[in-house]
């Protein structure tokens, strides 16, 4: 092998001798370790890989790598997301099936994959596109309507137009479609759902025990759960023969009697009643429909509404109020309906004074006297009740308990919970998804699930994307036609598909059996391997995937198949490749292309300058010219061992007979310092970034006691066990390179079967000095400290001793004097 670092050929070595062995291959097993877990989220196959999975991927491989050799069996597998809308927009585009599109781009990835290095379990490869594993989307989704968590109902949804598909309220980002960024508008369809309400409270309150999860990922989903206590009271109709009563949830029943007017939203029901007679309420009803929901919840745009000319009976005060619809209200808060006490709420106030409708204080705070002529926001906190008829005087806070109860006593109020969390709606009128497996009898039979024993219902092949709009799979009259499993007449089969979220809410627990064909998993792998050790993906997948992945969990937990309450022990939120202020993306022309650096610098460079650059938690920030240092620490970390190849492999290992002069006592101790450091911030913070900086401080240290060339055996003794230790080290990051030097200083086993260093506690320690502390410049005390202490933590060890604090109690001290390695003087006065 030359001297030059030849990135190309040792990474092709090692990336074949990886593979045809197996190395990274598992079985659930004991005796090999404790079990680790370490998972990454598993990529949609676009075509390429991007630097945001370069990243993702370097810092699961680091610590699966070193977890391995830490003596952990580790399960470390991939797959593919491959179901989904970009597919069929793809086929259109380049006129090619969604399958084979999806196959080709697979077979892509995964090359790029391998050539990264990544120390995948290749044998639990999975791709969800395969009906062995979309077979148990559909087993899972039949389970889920013989329990009554999988349900049909007419909703209005989030429909993309451009993509003709309905989107989850997790898939609409500020209005616009998540996949191909075009307004989203509401629309009503007939739609399949699952109940994850059933377990708001579950997934809300397991949020206190999530410990080794971002902060920001459990805001998120405790906002998106959005759970609120308050009551829920019904406002009798002026007309009762209309219908009614409009029942109306509020977190602030002790403001009641200040509700001056009742708001619809425009989906509820008697909204549509009373437009029916209302040709200027229908038009602003249907106009208010097509927007989009994230403009309508913001509270920075200005609210409008349209009066219905009806009445509602405020039940505390017998007042008649009138009803309103108004976009600020949504058929997904509460019951649709809200009581406007504009004195004390900022949207009814704004919505007050624009409409001119009546605003009555029926709150006071403590120290002031709210008058409406001079109120220019509305008052929202806790007081004491005015103009509240027999609760007048109360605190306010108090009277939220009393004012409920008389309701309930009355009959016409009660305690209530509410979400802002929704049932979770699946149905997408596309092709390539998984079936939805549900028949339709044309008899007198009611909707029934395809029998257990024909799934898979798989995909047709042929068929033609016509992009116009609907499942094309209702064209396919052999797919729709079958027979009613009860009665055996004709049916039509459920032409809509599942949302691909459902793919990705369970497969990591498919990883741990992913050849069964009998059920989803074995149990008891899955009890072996979960929970989850360790699970890395942006922060992006907060509510989309990783909320969804929870309720997924306990849904089969109670089917018996887990034991687990939550899927995942530690959750990392990787942080975004940015480059130039911007997340990298075609439409800001700042790509960079994964191939073209590996080409350049080889995937060992790469990896590292992805892991080095910053904490895998922040963004980290690309620019092509910083790619030269970790280059340049590879290129020199092989010239040194490559330059003293043969000493290094001619000199014996320490056997603990040595006696070490000054420089090999200082490099051992740096040796075992930086074992210490890494092992700690690969362990505990998870900061690989400063771990591989100690290992380029060793390699520093090295070059140092090379310079002049010792002559000592016993030097050499020291250099080689901190040679062995920057490779040892250095493999996580940059393994390719690793297993070549390890491999040309003689060893056979490769790394993976090699153990991680462990330090020795009295080599790291560092060298101790004695510090005189005098007081006026009388000798007071003497400290044993580091020798490497600065001028600060010299000064506070010093006023922090005993017998100093003894002698300057009630004293001024007026300075300081440290000299370093010598003494501390404190002058008081």
């Amino acid at each position: 092998m030359s001297k030059h670092y030849n990135f190309e050929a040792i990474e092709a070595k090692w990336q074949k001798r990886w593979l045809d062995a197996g190395v990274f291959e598992v079985v659930e097993d004991s005796k090999e370790g404790p079990k680790y877990y370490c998972l990454e989220m598993l990529p949609y196959p676009s075509g390429k890989i991007h630097m945001g999975h370069v990243r993702n991927y370097s810092i699961g491989d680091a610590i699966a790598r070193f977890k391995r050799m830490r003596g952990f069996n580790v399960l470390h597998p991939i797959g593919w997301d491959a179901l989904g809308l970009p597919a069929e927009n793809a086929a259109l585009q380049h006129s090619q099936h969604p399958e084979d599109w999806t196959r080709a781009n697979i077979d892509h990835m995964k090359k790029q994959l391998q050539r990264m290095g990544f120390s995948y379990s290749w044998e639990r490869e999975l791709a969800t596109c395969e009906p062995e594993y979309y077979h148990w989307n559909q087993w899972f989704f039949i389970q889920m309507w013989k329990k009554g968590l999988a349900y049909r109902k007419k909703s209005a949804v989030n429909w993309c137009p451009d993509c003709s598909t309905v989107l989850a309220n997790e898939q609409v980002e500020e209005g616009k479609c998540w996949r191909c960024s075009k307004n989203v508008v509401q629309k009503e369809l007939e739609q399949w759902f699952l109940k994850i309400t059933d377990y708001a409270d579950e997934l809300l309150a397991a949020m206190d025990s999530m410990d080794s999860w971002p902060e920001t990922v459990l805001t998120l989903q405790r906002n998106w759960i959005g759970r609120s206590a308050g009551a829920k009271i019904d406002f009798s109709l002026e007309e009762p023969e209309r219908g009614g009563p409009v029942r109306v949830f509020t977190t602030r029943v002790d403001t009641i009697c200040g509700a001056t007017f009742v708001v619809l939203a425009p989906e509820h029901p008697l909204s549509a009643r009373f437009a029916a007679t209302n040709d200027q309420l229908q038009f602003y009803i249907e106009k208010t429909k097509a927007k989009d929901l994230d403009v309508r919840r913001s509270d920075e745009r200005e609210k409008t509404g349209v009066a219905t000319n009806h009445y509602a009976i405020n039940p505390y005060t017998g007042e008649r109020v009138p009803i309103w619809v108004a976009d600020y209200v949504l058929m997904e808060y509460g019951t649709g309906a809200v009581m406007a006490v504009p004195a004390h709420d900022e949207r009814d106030f704004l919505f007050a004074k624009k409409y001119d409708l009546p605003i009555k204080v029926v709150v006071q705070p403590t120290k002031a006297n709210l008058e409406v002529e001079e109120m220019k926001t509305a008052w929202c906190d806790y007081g004491t009740l005015v103009e509240s008829g027999s609760f007048s005087g109360l605190p306010s806070r108090d009277a939220l308990n009393v004012m409920t109860e008389y309701a309930e006593e009355k009959g016409y109020g009660t305690k209530a919970i509410t979400y802002r969390l929704r049932d979770w709606g699946i149905s997408r009128q596309r092709y390539w998804g998984t079936p939805i497996p549900m028949i339709y009898c044309e008899g007198a039979c009611d909707v029934q699930p395809v029998p257990e024993e024909q799934l898979p219902i798989i995909l047709p092949r042929d068929i033609t994307i016509t992009g116009k709009g609907g499942s094309v799979l209702r064209e396919k009259e052999e797919f729709v036609q079958t027979k009613c499993p009860q009665c055996k007449g004709p049916a039509r089969r459920e032409t809509d598909t599942m949302d691909t979220f459902v793919d990705s809410a369970w497969y990591f627990y498919r990883y741990t059996d992913p050849k069964n064909d009998k059920a989803p998993f074995d149990p008891e792998r899955a009890k072996y391997w979960f929970p989850i050790d360790l699970y890395i993906g942006g922060v992006e997948h907060a509510i989309l995937h990783l909320i969804y992945s929870r309720f997924w969990t306990k849904m089969m937990r109670d089917l018996g198949l887990v034991e687990v309450d939550e899927p995942v022990i530690q959750q990392l939120s990787q942080g975004m490749v940015i480059k130039n202020g911007a997340k990298m993306s075609k439409s800001k022309g700042n790509i960079v292309d994964p191939d073209a650096v590996v080409d350049k610098y080889g995937a060992d460079t790469l990896r590292l300058y992805t892991l080095f650059e910053a904490p895998p938690e922040k963004e980290m920030n690309w620019t092509d010219e910083r790619l030269e240092g970790p280059a340049r620490f590879l290129h020199r970390i092989w010239r040194f061992v490559e330059n003293e190849i043969e000493v290094l492999k001619e000199t014996a290992e320490i056997d603990g007979t040595e006696s070490w002069n000054e420089s090999e006592i200082s490099l051992r101790r740096k040796t075992h310092q930086t074992i210490r450091r890494v092992t700690s911030d690969i362990e505990e913070r998870l900061h690989l970034n400063t771990a591989v900086a100690a290992i380029m401080e060793l390699t520093n240290d090295l070059y140092k006691h090379i310079d002049p060339r010792p002559q000592r055996s016993h030097t050499w003794k020291v250099i080689r066990e901190a040679t062995k230790t920057v490779i040892v080290l250095l493999s996580p990051f940059a393994p390719h390179m690793a297993e070549e030097m390890w491999e040309r200083l003689g060893y056979r086993k490769g790394l993976k079967a090699v153990e991680w260093p462990i330090y020795d506690p009295e080599i790291a320690a560092e060298e101790q000095i004695t510090l005189v502390v005098q007081i006026n410049g009388k000798l007071r005390s003497r400290l044993s400290v580091s020798a490497d202490l600065g001028s600060d933590e010299l000064e506070r060890l010093a006023l922090e001793d005993p017998t100093v604090k003894t002698h300057i109690e009630g004293k001024e001290i007026r300075r300081v004097v440290v000299v370093p390695g010598r003494l501390v003087n404190v002058v008081v006065s």
